[in-house]
């Protein structure tokens, strides 16, 4: 059943859930106390600590935006594609097929090579973005400083997917129809700017002596240059992050073709940002809806609610409810630290949580373990007013970074 409880501040914090630590409370407390957010602040079920403010949580402001609320995993999101396959086309062994993909889609710090990039479709891939980037920096030459090699590394990144809760599966929904479901954003580029203008932010602050309950939460005023600058990064941030993830969902259906029978890709194709800010109306006013960990949810919109490594996954409808801005969650969220997952868990643990699934079971990704998340179906009942499920996913393979 859905959960929704109200917590007290200059403005309210509306929550789907009861599974929340105190630490996190504090950081939706403090968020609701800036001038500068209108009507409530929204926190999904799979909320949790992030830095400044919680992972799991929907920050509608009027005239400014909190770059530490966006982060800097910036337009981080997913990716699915359902296929004409169905289990019976897989192979009974699928780490043939792991290899494959790992081969053809760089993970970890891993990027692809810039003698096999430049003049390649990759290239024109990363050509519509060429331009903007150039503009960016050109006015904040800071951002080149932060990442050698800036120039090249953006495009070489493109078609990557990182480290940490990053994946790429394939699943089987209620028919065994095979889909392809990805996660990653922007890399390391979007981190730079992501890093270069909180710290903007923060001298900002300092400068016009504004207090603030975090120091994580400084934000930037509209009818700046510098908020302008901001926006300007953060939808170039946002677009490339759905750049690289359709290219990688490219390499990754490339690489499939070599080892399974002839497919097709069907039209339900979802390719979804939940670390971004969008410019929405609500109640008839203009804001700035900052979603950090969470998913737009508008009625009939679809979206992907992913499970951790060897639980469930979902693709669901957004229900509209104005209550949570039209979002929902991101995933099934941490209910522990990377650290306290390692001091508590094996990787024994780990091959036996994620038995049946093809991946990677040693203890570089023991952090990644399904006991370090919330329960997946727990997260699901508590938004039932959020989204309804159109299909039901369980993974048969996983890559992580």
């Amino acid at each position: 059943m859905p959960v929704m409880k109200t917590l007290a501040g200059r403005v309210p914090v509306k929550v789907w859930t009861d599974e929340i630590e105190p630490a996190a409370i504090q950081q939706l407390k403090n968020v609701a106390q800036l001038p500068i957010v209108h009507g409530h602040v929204a926190a999904m079920p799979d909320v949790h600590l992030g830095i400044g403010a919680t992972v799991g949580s929907v920050i509608p402001t009027r005239g400014a935006i909190i770059p530490a609320a966006v982060g800097v995993d910036i337009g981080c999101g997913m990716n699915a594609v359902r296929t004409s396959l169905t289990a019976a086309d897989l192979p009974d062994n699928l780490a043939k097929l792991r290899s494959h993909i790992e081969a053809a889609v760089p993970v970890g710090f891993n990027q692809h090579a810039w003698d096999k990039v430049r003049g390649s479709a990759h290239q024109r891939a990363a050509r519509p973005l060429d331009d903007r980037l150039d503009r960016i920096v050109g006015k904040h030459p800071g951002l080149m400083k932060m990442q050698r090699q800036f120039a090249q590394a953006w495009i070489c990144q493109i078609g990557t997917l990182g480290g940490g809760n990053h994946f790429i599966e394939l699943c089987l929904d209620e028919e065994d129809r095979v889909w392809i479901m990805l996660h990653s954003g922007s890399r390391g580029t979007g981190n730079v700017i992501g890093r270069y203008f909180i710290e903007a932010a923060k001298k900002d602050m300092r400068r016009h002596q504004v207090n603030l309950p975090d120091r994580d939460l400084a934000y930037l005023s509209a009818g700046s240059t510098l908020f302008d600058d901001y926006v300007e990064a953060l939808e170039w941030a946002q677009d490339y992050a759905l750049t690289n993830r359709r290219e990688m969902m490219r390499l990754v259906v490339e690489a499939m073709r070599v080892q399974l029978p002839t497919f097709t890709l069907t039209d339900e194709a979802i390719n979804c940002h939940h670390n971004y800010v969008a410019r929405e109306t609500h109640d008839g006013e203009a804001l700035f809806i900052t979603r950090k960990g969470a998913i737009a949810a508008h009625a009939g919109q679809l979206g992907i609610i992913p499970g951790s490594m060897g639980a469930k996954s979902y693709i669901v409808r957004g229900l509209g409810n104005a209550a949570s801005f039209c979002s929902c969650s991101h995933g099934a969220g941490r209910r522990m630290s990377r650290s306290e997952a390692k001091r508590r868990f094996n990787r024994f643990d780990l091959a036996a949580q994620t038995e049946g699934v093809e991946c990677r079971k040693d203890g570089g990704v023991v952090d990644e373990i399904p006991g370090a998340y919330k329960d997946i179906d727990t997260v699901m009942a508590q938004q039932a007013d959020l989204v309804e499920v159109v299909h039901t996913l369980k993974q048969v393979l996983c890559i992580k970074g």
